[in-house]
């Protein structure tokens, strides 16, 4: 699959200054990030996708790398600033680490703004027009143009407060993402000059669609210049340019911090403060004008920079709200497990017969829901424990143990106040959850609670039977549509006891005891995947098979970096599926040569966390160690973060994952990228039979969701492991 050539030529990879050494045995963490976003930005230049589609991957990249800047690089700016010297696994200090991060980041917005510029001359071509302040009045009519002056005067005039820059008036604060006008002007009456800065609220819809059936949009940067003089009557503009803002956007905790919400309320208020780290300006700006900017915003060293004509991409995912299915994919609609049905819906009935392993997004979320809603209103349930990180704006889940509380059950909430850029969100939920009497705990002050587990306890024939469901991702209603992540359920009584001493150690600090199934961190979990690679290594040695395939979204820690290499240096296969961050260096004689690391980019984002191990047979088989984590292999989730690891005994849930979604990421040839020695990607071509794994697991039912609909006639396609290359 190529993309066009007028792209192509205009990002080339040669041409990227994002050039791994080719020697040590890491590759650095935030390079290889950066990496992952030019893939991401590369889905932008697919000529299979729809129009939109491309669209809004060119929007993600935009804010992946928005955020990148307001927390990684903000990281390695303070450590500069210390004038802390600290090396980072493959040996840079922040300084030679900024140096090439702020070289490959160019390069990567230049290439955005290349994307979008051809994005939009295609969207035109199918009657979609995003018109610049230059453009407004070559291709709107005059009534049109009239129109677009009301709004502007009845909708935008109120908001905007244009500021004039002089000694009583000094330059304002810009706030994170900020994004602003500058003027420079001559008032006629005079000819006294002036400077006035007008900041565009982040209230405001970055598109103003006009009237009529064709989609015309014009951005409200465009607007406020095209009519400057309705701002500014009584003064020629001289010059007139954008800039945008990025701040340090980390949240560090104290140790002293007493108490943590209120902390959290202030350090966010302190957050809209934060350091200014990026300065972005409008192509062609005035020399006057950016250096008036520079002066002002060019604090600590911030990085500035030129980024074309339109600032801030992330804002372009407005324009896939757009009603057009043609240029969308085509729409999906995830099944309800079969299972559950079988059960007139009766989920622990469902759970009670047998675990049950669903797949999202191919699977709906709503099964999650389903079952905490039955907890809520069954009056045989006498406890529900919630671990939450992410939950999203509007969710059912706290509305689920909300009615719960309320229907008189003991609820408890481990809500993580350290999710990142859900601080706020989640301090609303921790609220809204106590006032219909759910016991919130906030976790650990130093470690964030990033496992993702759900304990319903019932009452059954005089005793009590706990249900659990262990995810990979987030109770997140919203993401669980574009994420794929795995939820399992199920009633082992082994698996529930881990789990309340789990939430025992998160609410009270007890130390867990006798673990039977599940492994957390940061008690273990490095050290029992150190042990499952050991019994690889071991029967490697004694010259039977010896496989691992693993799947997650970044591998970062040098201890498993290095087991895994000494596996490979000991004949164990090694399969990885990385779809962000790989600092491990594949491929390399005497190294790596036995590991394999693959990146899926597509439709659904990658999110689900399996590690498989041969058992001393070639995967797959029966009798393979399948685990699923909320852990990716970073150094964070090892030792900073609370996280589980739990191994998948029931056969049908095991087959699943092993035979459907790890091989299924394996075999994938449409969307994957294969990660070379030089830390360069390689777009796999497709072979003879192209393979794409979304489009597999959204036209073919997973084992889960059929149930006894297997026995009924209906087919599970068999997929086989297609070696590649």
């Amino acid at each position: 699959m190529t993309r066009p050539a007028h792209i192509a030529a205009s990002i080339r990879e040669d041409d990227d200054p994002f050039e791994p050494s080719t020697s040590g045995r890491y590759f650095n963490r935030e390079l290889s990030w950066l990496a992952f976003n030019r893939r991401v930005l590369e889905e932008a230049c697919n000529p299979a996708h729809p129009l939109l589609e491309r669209l809004r991957f060119l929007s993600i990249s935009g804010s992946n790398l928005d955020e990148f800047f307001m927390v990684r690089v903000a990281g390695l700016k303070g450590q500069q600033i210390l004038e802390v010297e600290a090396r980072s696994a493959d040996g840079l200090t922040p300084t030679q680490q900024l140096n090439a991060i702020t070289a490959a980041a160019d390069k990567l917005l230049m290439d955005q703004e290349t994307v979008w510029r051809d994005i939009r001359h295609a969207l035109a071509d199918t009657g979609l027009q995003v018109l610049g302040s230059s453009r407004v009045d070559a291709v709107l009519s005059a009534e049109e143009i009239a129109w677009l002056e009301t709004h502007f005067r009845e909708q935008l005039l109120p908001i905007l407060t244009p500021q004039a820059l002089d000694p009583a008036h000094p330059f304002p604060f810009m706030p994170n993402k900020g994004l602003a006008v500058m003027f420079d002007l001559m008032r006629l009456s005079d000819d006294e000059p002036i400077r006035e800065l007008v900041m565009l609220s982040a209230s405001m819809r970055r598109f103003v669609r006009l009237p009529g059936e064709q989609a015309r949009y014009v951005a409200i940067e465009s607007i406020v210049k095209r009519f400057s003089h309705v701002l500014f009557p009584g003064y020629r503009v001289l010059g007139a340019a954008e800039f945008r803002v990025l701040r340090d956007s980390d949240i560090e905790i104290e140790e002293e911090a007493e108490d943590l919400v209120r902390y959290f309320a202030n350090a966010i208020k302190r957050r809209r403060r934060g350091r200014v780290i990026r300065l972005e300006l409008e192509t062609g700006m005035p020399d006057a004008l950016e250096n008036a900017l520079r002066g002002e915003l060019g604090e600590a060293g911030a990085l500035i920079t030129e980024s074309g004509s339109f600032l801030g991409i992330g804002d372009l995912d407005q324009l896939y709200e757009e009603d057009r299915p043609d240029l969308k994919f085509p729409p999906f609609t995830p099944r309800f497990p079969e299972r559950i049905r079988e059960f007139g819906g009766d989920c622990f009935a469902a759970i009670r017969s047998k675990d049950i392993i669903v797949h999202h997004p191919y699977e709906t979320f709503d099964v999650v829901l389903a079952f905490l809603k039955q907890a809520a209103n069954d009056p045989d349930v006498v406890a529900i424990k919630q671990t939450l990180y992410r939950a999203g704006k509007q969710s059912a889940v706290i509305n689920a143990l909300i009615a719960a509380a309320e229907a008189g059950k003991s609820v408890t909430a481990v809500v993580e106040l350290k999710a990142r850029f859900d601080e706020e969100q989640n301090m609303l939920w921790a609220s809204a959850l106590e006032r219909a009497g759910v016991q919130v705990v906030y976790g650990f002050i130093d470690w964030k609670t990033h496992a993702k587990i759900s304990m319903v306890v019932r009452r059954e024939g005089g005793q009590f039977r706990t249900y659990c469901h262990f995810g990979t991702g987030n109770y997140h209603p919203i993401t669980a549509r574009i994420y794929t992540d795995l939820s399992f359920f199920t009633a082992d009584p082994r698996i529930g006891r881990d789990a309340a001493q789990v939430f025992n150690y998160i609410t009270g600090y007890v130390e867990p005891q006798g673990m039977e199934l599940l492994v957390i961190s940061p008690r273990g979990l490095r050290d029992r995947l150190i042990e499952l690679i050991d019994a690889e290594i071991a029967f490697a040695r004694a010259g039977k098979p010896a496989a691992i395939w693993a799947k997650m979204n970044s591998v970062v820690d040098p201890a498993i970096i290095e087991k895994l290499y000494e596996a490979s240096g000991a004949g164990v296969e090694i399969d990885l599926v990385v779809r962000g961050i790989c600092c491990l260096r594949p491929k390399v004689p005497g190294m790596s040569d036995n590991i394999r690391v693959k990146s899926v980019i597509g439709r659904f984002l990658e999110h689900s966390r399996i590690a498989c191990f041969g058992n001393g047979a070639a995967l797959p088989n029966d009798g393979a160690h399948v685990l699923i984590s909320s852990a990716d292999w970073m150094p964070r989730n090892f030792d900073r973060r609370v996280e589980y690891m739990l191994p998948l005994i029931n056969e049908t849930v095991h087959d699943q994952v092993l035979d459907q979604v790890m091989v299924a990421n394996l075999i994938d040839d449409e969307q994957s990228w294969e990660l070379e020695p030089d830390g360069s990607y390689v777009r796999l071509k497709p072979g003879d039979k192209p393979f794409n794994l979304h489009r597999y697991f959204m036209t073919n039912p997973s084992l889960s969701g059929r149930g006894a609909a297997l026995a009924e006639g209906g087919e599970v396609p068999t997929l086989s492991l297609r070696r590649q290359g």
